[in-house]
Formats: structure tokens, sequence, C-alpha cells
């Protein structure tokens, strides 16, 4: 997420907690697709983290890219931490480790998404390379020990910091050596929510394997195939996970609703302020009763915060967010709204995914969403295996694709961006296969050409 939100309204109902999701009902028509893909900056020749400060580092990066565009800056007290479009454009964002996020702009095709993307890289290298910056697109930091990693200075990110090793053991790695790529849906009702969350759910394992991109951890094989799902395994369990509630009977914005109010909050907002509410309740603050500030009452912006701190395979919003992909080179990242825009925004598709999946129980889901990390295309469910299930799903996406027909201006419709996915299930391995077998074999036991091969 690019910025906090600043909506004051009070809120003082579950209803009305319902009500903010329902209002991101919208007709088939108005639907949009959003990207928002991470990428880890590194010193070119060196390999190395980038720092916030100096005049060579993060912080110098988006006031060149300020200057370039134009857009409005997103600051955390004096320093610089972002950048929006005015116009409803794009965000620039950070993550802790400063991991350069681009959170798109609502868009109608899967070719604006790719336009986005490349001159979004393009504006990138202009402003990165004479600071002596390049990037990569992996799952997590190939070589980087956690003490290597520069800390960018988000107060909200403080308060995590410090939060995450009561709740799990992977929390600071997943904040500060992983990066996503991830995409964003629209519904149309809360029935269409309801069939999307359960068929992107089941189906998100597949995605993982599809994506995965992170077999390095400090310079050598870790054994995984993508790290940064195995990490998410044990940040914090009340945030994260399948969600196998939302296979039951009365699955319903209500029923995220009470979901999101039992996830402990992180903080609150007040003003230019981060208060420090980790592991307190959001119901407690609805009712006015929250133990560190008795009477505050919350806000929309409250709630609007908080449901960006919780992370599930799969998140609601006033849209569906997947969210199971590692991050990857530029051919890789439109695939990933392809993927899912041909699934889901096609009514026939949609139903053939959900053929694909109903009959999966929760402790199924569960088990492939286990093992896909380490074992990709050769994790099972019942009597198929991870490949062919990736290979059945991106042909009902195809399908769907072709029938949206939305071509290029070369007249060619959107399925040309699933070639790279259908390229691994041909060949049978997944991305990180394929650097693993570079490094065993061309780059000789070493991770550091990925950052010549593969930065953008």
């Amino acid at each position: 997420m690019a910025r906090d939100q600043v909506d004051m309204t009070p809120i003082e109902t579950r209803d009305e907690l319902v009500a903010w999701f329902e209002a991101g009902c919208k007709p088939k028509s108005a639907f949009r697709i959003g990207t928002e893909h991470e990428k880890f900056p590194f010193t070119l020749g060196y390999h190395d983290p980038v720092p916030y400060e100096g005049s060579r580092g993060i912080g110098a990066l988006l006031h060149g890219m300020q200057m370039l565009l134009g857009w409005e800056p997103i600051l955390d007290g004096e320093n610089i931490i972002g950048l929006f479009d005015v116009t409803g454009g794009g965000a620039i964002s950070l993550e802790p480790g400063g991991q350069f996020e681009l959170s798109g702009a609502p868009v109608e095709t899967v070719h604006q998404t790719c336009a986005e993307l490349r001159a979004h890289l393009a504006q990138l290298r202009e402003v990165a390379r004479p600071l002596g910056i390049g990037f990569i697109g992996l799952g997590m930091a190939p070589k980087w020990t956690h003490e290597q990693i520069p800390v960018m200075p988000k107060r909200r990110y403080a308060i995590m910091t410090r939060y995450m090793p009561k709740v799990g053991t992977r929390g600071l790695d997943m904040m500060y050596r992983t990066s996503t790529v991830q995409t964003n849906l629209d519904f149309s009702s809360e029935a269409d929510m309801v069939k999307k969350m359960r068929v992107s759910l089941a189906l998100q394992p597949i995605a993982t394997a599809l994506f995965a991109n992170s077999p390095f951890t400090e310079g050598k094989p870790n054994g995984f195939l993508s790290m940064r799902s195995e990490i998410w395994r044990d940040t914090d369990n009340d945030r994260a996970g399948m969600l196998p509630w939302a296979f039951e009977p009365g699955m319903s914005f209500e029923r995220y609703v009470d979901y999101a109010l039992d996830v402990p909050m992180y903080f609150i907002k007040r003003g230019d302020d981060y208060v420090d509410v980790a592991g307190q309740s959001f119901r407690d603050l609805l009712a006015g009763k929250l133990k560190s500030m008795p009477g505050e009452r919350a806000t929309l912006s409250d709630w609007a915060n908080h449901l960006t701190t919780i992370f599930p395979e799969v998140r609601l919003k006033r849209f569906i967010e997947m969210r199971g992909a590692d991050s990857g080179p530029t051919n890789r990242l439109p695939a990933l709204p392809a993927f899912w825009v041909g699934l889901v925004y096609d009514d026939d598709s949609l139903e053939a995914a959900w053929d694909l999946v109903k009959n999966w129980t929760a402790e199924q889901r569960q088990k492939l969403r286990d093992d896909v990390p380490k074992l990709g295309f050769k994790a099972r469910i019942g009597d198929r295996s991870v490949l062919e299930l990736a290979k059945a799903s991106l042909e009902i996406a195809r399908a769907g694709l072709k029938r949206r027909a939305r071509l290029d201006r070369e007249g060619d419709d959107e399925t040309q961006y699933l070639d790279t996915l259908d390229d691994f299930v041909a060949r049978k391995i997944t991305p990180a296969d394929e650097l693993l077998e570079k490094f065993h074999g061309p780059w000789k036991g070493s991770v550091d050409p990925v950052f010549d091969e593969y930065a953008y």
C-alpha cells in the first residue's frame, strides 16, 4: 500500500464496516486490473543493498523520480518515503528493507498493465543508473544477511519490527528480505466476491509454483523453490494463511469483517503520529475500550489501514488481492494479472476454475499450500500434481482471455502474456528450478550472476 489513509469519519457499528466492503461492488463494465510489484535495489558492480541516506541512496532516488514524474511526495516526518500521481494514476512506495514498489493505476487491460510496467522501469533506470543503482525481481534477497539490510524511515515499520518476533519466527525476513508481485481485481456483488475468493484461495498455491523464484538465501540454495512463500508459513498466523472458513456456508462480507476484527492491530494514526497498539483489538477500538487509549473511537482510516496489515494468501478490501507470487523479471510481471484475469473475469472460466477446486477439502488445500514452497510442480493434491493443475489452470485462463478479446495495437489479445508461464510448464520446471540449474552449472556455485542476468 502506497500511503496510509486519512479519512477521520468516525465509525461506531459493525454494520458500517460491512457497508465499507459492499461499496466495493462494481458493474462488470467498471472492472479494472491493478498490479503491484516490488523489486530489490542493489549497487551496480557490488551487488550490495542500497541505504536510504546519502547522495546515492533511496531518498535521493525518490527525489529524482519526483522531479522526473512530477508526482506528489509521500512524507513520513521529513523523509520522502513514496510518490503518488494526483490524477489517479499509480504510486511508488518503500517496503521495510528498501524494496521499491510500484502500485499501478487501475487499468482496463493487461496490455495497459504491461505498458505501465515498462514505462515505470524505463523511468526508474533513467534516474537510478547515474546513482549506481540497479534493480532485480526475486522473491527473496539472494545474498544479503538480515544485518546488512538497511531500514527505511517509516514509523509503521518500526512498530511492526518490534511486534513481529513476538508472533512468529520469520516476520523480519518477510519484511526486509522478500519481494512479491500482486494483482488486484474487482467483484460485482457479494456472491461474486465469495466465488472469486474461493477459487483464488484454492489456486493460490498453483500461482506460487508458477512464479516460484526465491531459491537462494545468503548466497546459497535454501532448499526451497519459493522461500518467500515458506517464510509466510511462520510470519504471523493470526493474520496470514488460507482462510478455510471462506469455503464454509455463510461466507460473506460480514464474515470477513468478523475475521478482520479479530486480527490484532499494529497501529492507529492520529495526525502525523503513529500510535503503537500492536496486539490490541479493533473490536475494543470500535467500542471505545482500547486499553492504551480509553475513549478513543475508530475512524474509517483506522479500518482501511488495519485491513492493509492483514496478510492472507488472498486479501479482501474493496477489491480482491492475489498475494501468492514471487517477484520476477519484466516478462513475468504482466503474466500474473493475465493469469488471474483469465481465470476470474470471464464467467465461463470462473465456473471451470471452481469445478477444478470445489471438491478439495480444507486439509487438502492446506497441505498443498504447505508443500508447494519446497516441491513446486511436484506437489500433489488428491491424484493430481501441481504441474497438471498449472497446465489446466493456464488453459482455463487462456480461454477466458480469448473470450475477453481485448486487443493491442497489433491486434493481439491478452493470451500473449501467458506464454512465459506455458514455457515453464512445458519444460516441467519452475523459474526457481531454472535459477538452481544455472547456479550449479554456468554460475559455478555463485549467486552474483543473477544480478547481471536478471536485472531490470
